[in-house]
């Protein structure tokens, strides 16, 4: 079984939008498969293709047609029974209500904007604890022994409250709990649930790394969890040849070299940890200033862009760069636009998507800028307004954590204030543009200047392109032989100090001291006005709303020959008995 995101995640899976993964899962033969919310990465209608390619069932108990606002009949089954001798297993799914801004809300709606599915969870996770417990209920009235979630939850503390182990703990019946969505290694936890009964919960990780092994032992019914590293298993001829067929297809496409660089593109700090969603990074900087050249090289009127974290896929870039390394940065397929909005809107989205910053939260719509610096004062806890989906309601009700914008003016070649009342042209992808993907819900209405331009892997291959000799620097940017002054610097993975998280907090109180008396003469050097562009400043006023060790024989085998695909959270678990 499959716990979701398994049909996106690198340059290989997104070529064919996910159909030869389905054909690898076939291949393998797959039992059932939960939706994560990358399964709706190519739109509604890719989601339908993927599900009609499988030949396994996948599964959501939450996932719903919605006419009107009214909830109607489920998409999927809510679960599938197995039998294992006298032991009737049922697998129930569950898809995360994060789906919704973590694909894109555009794909739920129909061409009015009308909501026409639905992913319950409520705003205190209780409509999705309700659909969670009827389908625990309904599985054990078909005569259910054992009931496993297979859920695309995840654990993160951003995903609060639709997180795996609360809906293990407002529910009762559940026995284990298969997840995903955090992409978290988790052997074996045990979750008590809403009767007192612990409920094992495990997550095998991401990218098909290791298979995870649930065990039901048949004599005294206990369940325990181990891992099989994918590397200790031998793979599956026949699958094993279908990928490596796919495989040498792909690279053949997407091998052409066509630059270099000395320098480290990178989304991970010293100790591995990724910071790409949580601060600025040079591959960020990078990814934004290459939508900037795209329009500005079309001669178009650019005056800023923005590239939300969670589009920027990669670890370490050096050296070669191909068509290929451009996928691994930008796997998603989304393509470039250009729109009018306001100054308002746009601080709006700074502020959005900088409203875990200084948390340790990881947000996906953090947004890179190209054209723009601004500031972010992490003292100021973030009172942005949310709806019960997760996206975007309302400016804060309190003070703006981001101020200080500062809007790169070519004809002066500075930067000058942000003016909310003004208009300015933004660059970026559709994903967060058009569709309002990452719940970017404010650029609603905004004015489509150019859509469609280019998908978003060539937008890097053509600003690679445009360096001198294809190869990747600051001194030999093409926007630094246009723009002086335009703040470009890719040496370390921190970025180019485009984005600064400082904290306001009150100064701490100095111990007085005695003053000198020894007379001074006082200084008479003349100091030189300033001339710093004043800062925009922002009301601190509340403004009106505005609107993610047993082994079981065949099962391992048929799990194994998954290995190496594109999966981001390739979720392979066995069930299976000790004993017959």
């Amino acid at each position: 079984v499959d716990a979701g995101d398994h049909s996106q995640g690198t340059a290989y899976g997104s070529m064919d939008k996910g159909k030869t993964i389905i054909e690898l899962m076939n291949a393998a033969g797959y039992d059932a498969a939960a939706l994560g919310n990358h399964e709706f990465d190519y739109g509604m209608d890719g989601n339908i293709n993927i599900r009609g390619w499988a030949e396994f069932p996948y599964l959501s108990c939450n996932f719903y047609n919605e006419a009107n606002g009214v909830r109607g009949e489920n998409v999927l089954d809510s679960y599938k029974l197995f039998t294992f001798g006298d032991e009737v297993v049922a697998l129930i799914g569950m898809t995360t209500p994060e789906t919704f801004t973590k694909s894109t809300p555009a794909y739920f709606q129909d061409a009015e904007g009308n909501y026409i599915y639905g992913i319950s969870g409520g705003e205190d996770g209780s409509k999705l604890y309700v659909d969670v417990q009827a389908a625990i209920d309904a599985a054990k009235a078909e005569g259910a022994t054992i009931v496993i979630g297979l859920g695309h939850l995840g654990v993160d503390e951003a995903s609060q409250p639709w997180t795996s182990v609360e809906t293990i703990a407002n529910v009762s019946g559940m026995d284990a709990f298969i997840d995903g969505h955090s992409h978290s290694t988790v052997l074996s936890e045990k979750v008590a649930d809403k009767d007192g009964n612990e409920v094992v919960l495990t997550q095998t990780g991401e990218y098909f790394k290791r298979i995870g092994v649930m065990i039901i032992d048949a004599e005294t019914g206990a369940i325990t969890t181990d891992f099989i590293e994918t590397t200790d298993v031998t793979p599956d001829a026949e699958v094993k040849a279908i990928k490596d067929a796919w495989i040498a297809e792909i690279d053949t496409q997407l091998g052409q070299v066509i630059g270099s660089t000395e320098l480290v593109l990178d989304n991970y700090d010293a100790d591995g940890n990724r910071i790409v969603r949580k601060q600025e990074t040079n591959t960020g900087d990078f990814a934004a200033d290459a939508l900037y050249y795209l329009f500005d090289n079309m001669d178009m009127d650019v005056d800023v862009a923005i590239m939300n974290g969670g589009g920027i896929r990669n670890k370490a870039v050096t050296g070669e760069i191909t068509y290929k390394v451009c996928k691994n940065i930008h796997t998603f397929g989304n393509v470039a636009c250009l729109q009018t909005i306001t100054g308002q809107q746009l601080l709006d989205a700074l502020e959005w998507g900088a409203r875990g910053a200084g948390t340790g939260e990881e947000i996906g719509g953090f947004l890179h800028v190209s054209g723009i610096t601004y500031k972010i004062d992490t003292s100021i806890e973030s009172t942005v307004q949310m709806d019960e989906k997760g996206v975007w309601c309302g400016a804060p009700t309190g003070a703006y954590r981001v101020h200080s914008v500062m809007i790169y003016n070519k004809e002066t070649q500075a930067y000058e204030p942000l003016d909310l009342d003004a208009k300015y042209n933004l660059a970026g992808y559709n994903y967060t543009l058009r569709d309002l993907g990452d719940g970017f819900a404010m650029f609603d209405g905004a004015v489509n200047v150019l859509d469609y331009v280019m998908e978003d892997y060539m937008v890097l291959a053509n600003y690679v392109k445009g360096y001198e000799n294809g190869i990747v620097g600051a001194k030999n940017a093409p926007l630094l032989a246009k723009y002086e002054n335009l703040v470009l610097d890719y040496a370390t993975v921190n970025g180019s100090g485009r984005i600064l998280m400082e904290a306001k907090a009150t100064e701490p109180e100095i111990e007085p001291t005695e003053p000198e008396t020894v007379p001074t003469e006082p200084e008479t050097v003349p100091t030189e006005p300033e001339t710093t562009a004043p800062e925009v400043t922002v009301p601190a006023t509340t403004r009106p709303s505005t609107g993610d060790n047993a082994q079981t024989g065949d099962f391992s085998i048929v799990l194994y020959s998954m290995l190496a695909l594109s999966s981001i959270c390739s979720m392979g678990l066995v069930i299976g008995k000790k004993k017959q």
